[in-house]
């Protein structure tokens, strides 16, 4: 587990892709993420399992997704990092044209800490967390005590939830938290 420094926060940062090399585009972004200034990845212990995924929303045909999440302390603020992790899509190649269009790369700051912030242009908890199992299957596997900050409910419940409202929806595991296959801090 990360040390608890003072003026850290425990966040968590949701990881998409549809196109190209998936796998290779997600430990990419995991990378960048761990090279920010003042936050670190929990790589023992807060890397999830990668999910393979339906397409949710968007035009019909696109590609399955790979999706994961991964635990960080930061000393960011909530929007400081989220600028971060949109310049980390542009850096990987995302051009964003449509809203529901395939992906090289989609990162999402799901939770900040116990925070709820509604500001433009930033939403934590992330305002959809709740009817994305592609989310929460991932998410509880690292965060499963972990309540949602506006809820109050446990990620693994909402979780549960999420597969029996979506039982449907295809959300298979293909990897373990190994993927990221990155050395501990």
């Amino acid at each position: 587990m990360i040390s608890h420094n003072r003026g850290e926060v425990v966040a968590y940062i949701g990881l998409g892709s549809n196109l190209g090399d998936r796998l290779a585009s997600l430990r990419a972004a995991v990378e960048r993420i761990d090279r920010l200034d003042r936050t670190r990845v929990d790589f023992a212990g807060g890397i999830a399992p990668v999910y393979e995924t339906g397409p949710v929303g968007g035009p019909q045909g696109q590609p399955p997704y790979l999706n994961s999440v991964v635990r960080v302390r930061t000393g960011l603020p909530a929007r400081e990092l989220l600028d971060h992790l949109l310049a980390i899509e542009r850096e990987l190649g995302r051009v964003r044209v449509d809203k529901w269009e395939s992906r090289i790369i989609d990162l999402d700051l799901l939770l900040y800490g116990d925070s709820v912030i509604d500001e433009p242009g930033l939403n934590v908890p992330h305002p959809r967390l709740t009817e994305r199992r592609f989310v929460l299957d991932p998410l509880a596997t690292i965060a499963g005590d972990a309540l949602h900050p506006g809820l109050r409910t446990p990620i693994s419940t909402l979780a549960q939830r999420a597969r029996q409202a979506w039982a449907g929806q295809h959300v298979q595991p293909i990897a373990g938290p190994e993927w990221c296959s990155m050395r501990v801090r």
